[in-house]
């Protein structure tokens, strides 16, 4: 990757590491409907106003409704309802882990789709390493009563890998900020109609709750998807999604260390297989290096 893209990499490595802790805190008080209604509430106020002074949501809407819409329900509207629902029962740990499995589930994904940006047999090899790593982590440390929620996290890795294909391939000219302004403001009116009528008992809930959904609304959210999409142009989707391996390396970290959740045996021996995967599912044969960077660079192109 260029090193426009590993700062951007490792920013989102942080940036969506961070969720999982804020969501863990902020479902003990809210309900996971009103949770993603003010995530996507805050958000849509910071990114909607941008996209509107730049003028560019209307061309968006009269072109390319449709893969907006694809979007929003594959990134936003089906998953994050599903993650706050999963983390009443799982740890932040153990989610931003299981989330890991995004790239590849997306590798497989743009396999069958055609996509140019083959896996090399390092990369396979990466990704198997990490596949190891989660199977591990689920024969160690999931217990019975778990696998509903399982479930849930299995159907947003879905929607997480198949999200960028549908930004690279029917969205290249539409910019990140005003995709993630429309897929905010869509999945909040979605969610309204059942989140509103609860917000008075949520304006009850105590100071940390409301800080974690106001950091997840800033950061987690407006911020975080604004550098999202320059990194999948600057590096592809599939490269970017491999910041899912590393991003449980922060979910765990926080939640250890500011939850006192348990480092488990599962996650002792599943995260370092996992990262181990993703540094060889990142790397790229040398015979390939000139035309796979090229492509970056078209991607990039506004």
């Amino acid at each position: 990757m260029s090193r426009r893209g590993w700062v951007l990499f490792v920013a989102m490595a942080v940036i969506w590491g961070v969720p999982y802790l804020l969501i863990k805190v902020a479902v003990d008080d809210f309900t996971p409907v009103v949770l993603v209604f003010l995530r996507c509430v805050i958000g849509a106020v910071l990114l909607l106003p941008w996209t509107l002074a730049r003028g560019h949501l209307g061309a968006a809407l009269r072109q390319h409704w449709r893969a907006l819409l694809v979007f929003t329900v594959l990134e936003m509207t089906a998953p994050w309802l599903l993650l706050s629902w999963a983390e009443q029962d799982l740890s932040s740990s153990l989610t931003g882990l299981l989330v890991a499995g995004v790239p590849f589930v997306a590798a497989l994904t743009a396999r069958l789709a055609g996509e140019d940006d083959r896996l090399s047999r390092v990369r396979i090899a990466g990704m198997l390493l990490g596949v190891v790593g989660i199977a591990l982590l689920l024969g160690l440390d999931i217990g019975g009563g778990q696998w509903t929620a399982i479930g849930a996290v299995v159907l947003v890795v879905i929607g997480y890998a198949t999200a960028p294909m549908v930004i690279s391939r029917k969205l290249p000219d539409v910019p990140g900020v005003t995709a993630s302004a429309f897929a905010l403001v869509v999945t909040a009116v979605v969610y309204a109609p059942f989140a509103v009528p609860q917000l008075g008992a949520a304006a009850d809930a105590p100071a940390d709750a409301w800080l974690s959904v106001v950091a997840l609304g800033v950061v987690s959210t407006a911020l975080a998807l604004a550098l999202f999409f320059a990194l999948i142009r600057e590096v592809g989707p599939q490269r970017a999604l491999v910041i899912t391996f590393v991003n449980p390396a922060v979910a765990v970290l926080l939640g250890v260390l500011l939850l006192d959740e348990p480092f488990t045996l599962g996650l002792a021996v599943g995260l370092p297989l996992v990262l181990a995967g993703c540094v060889l599912a990142t790397r790229r044969s040398p015979a390939r290096t000139t035309s796979s960077e090229l492509g970056d660079v078209d991607a990039a192109v506004p």
